[in-house]
């Protein structure tokens, strides 16, 4: 077992979905709140990759707001661009990359510049000082999920080969820079579950460079445990995203969603804040002593039924609330018992 954890992980927040406000905006409303950093997303003016792969002055701009504002960074975010490197192109890409990654919209070349994009945020994660850049790989085979019309076993294979063939030449500019990219475990992407998990880091040889974001709240709706899923891939959790997700099964409300936006009481599960869901994190925070993982744990806000405002604050107070309270004993608690005083 590993060594016990000497002091609580840093609470960070995940700028994803602050992305509309400005990035100093967002490193006051942290401070204030009482994070000890950020997972930086690379869209908005949050971060911008292909500058910070080169431009010394726009890094140094980036560590004096986080400075000022008292924030530190492990973490750096690929989620969208990633999404494009191995996904089929449509029209919902269009609003989730940079326009000079989606370029004339070609499916091919979207995906190409989409990967270098990827591999900048590599660079850029090297020049910040982070080791970790978490993210999607997006998947060509995802859309044949329901196994109709009848899915050849040979396309299925072909997809994690796309896989492969697309990421090895990205994790090879993550390891000439010492960084490592965390693949969120996500319905849509190339793992979404345990054995799609397996399959994926077995096409790419088991490479170190790649590993994962674990991401409790695409476990429970899927009525996968997520605990042993950490201990069965300990030495692959890279990140860890606190955020949930509650089930809503009632005989009508279908576990797929149902095409129905968030918040839509029709729907089979939706997204809540940390704390607000199913997710067991008691359990979760005991296995991550188990596991020795001593990462940030980084609040994702996406509740359709809690103002973000109001939402980031309690899901802090409830994260730092578990890691100060799962911190290993420092003494057995039957050590007290013996005999031998």
């Amino acid at each position: 077992m590993a060594e016990p954890l000497k002091s609580p992980r840093p609470v960070t927040l995940f700028t994803g979905q602050w992305a509309d406000l400005p990035f100093e905006e967002v490193c006051r409303l942290a401070s204030e709140w009482g994070f000890d950093g950020l997972e930086i997303a690379t869209w908005g003016d949050h971060l911008d990759s292909t500058r910070g792969a080169t431009d010394d002055d726009y890094i140094a701009e980036k560590k004096a707001t986080l400075e000022k504002y008292g924030l530190k960074v492990w973490t750096i975010s690929a989620h969208l661009s990633g999404q494009a490197v191995c996904d089929l192109i449509d029209e919902r890409h269009q609003d989730i990359v940079s326009v000079d990654v989606w370029g004339d919209g070609d499916p091919e070349g979207v995906r190409q510049r989409a990967a270098e994009y990827v591999k900048d945020t590599a660079r850029t994660a090297a020049r910040l000082g982070v080791k970790t850049v978490t993210g999607f790989t997006g998947s060509s085979v995802w859309h044949t999920v329901a196994m109709f019309p009848p899915t050849p076993e040979a396309m299925v294979e072909r997809g994690y080969r796309d896989f492969a063939d697309r990421w090895n030449p990205i994790i090879d500019v993550f390891d000439e820079v010492g960084v490592k990219f965390a693949l969120e475990v996500h319905p849509s992407e190339v793992a979404y579950d345990y054995w799609t998990t397996k399959r994926t880091l077995e096409a790419i040889g088991h490479r170190e460079g790649f590993g994962l974001n674990f991401d409790p709240s695409h476990f429970v709706w899927q009525d996968l445990d997520p605990v042993p899923f950490l201990r069965d891939y300990a030495d692959r959790i890279y990140h860890v995203h606190c955020k949930d997700s509650r089930k809503q099964l009632d005989g009508r409300n279908g576990r797929l969603g149902s095409h129905l936006a968030w918040a839509d009481s029709r729907r089979g599960w939706d997204f809540t804040s940390v704390g607000h869901g199913d997710v067991p994190w008691e359990l979760i925070f005991r296995e991550l002593n188990n596991i020795g993982y001593a990462g940030p744990t980084s609040v994702e806000w996406e509740d359709a039924g809690i103002d973000r405002l109001h939402g980031a604050p309690d899901a802090l107070a409830f994260v730092r609330g578990l890691g100060q309270l799962f911190q290993p004993p420092a003494a057995a608690f039957d050590a007290a018992f013996s005999s031998k005083g």
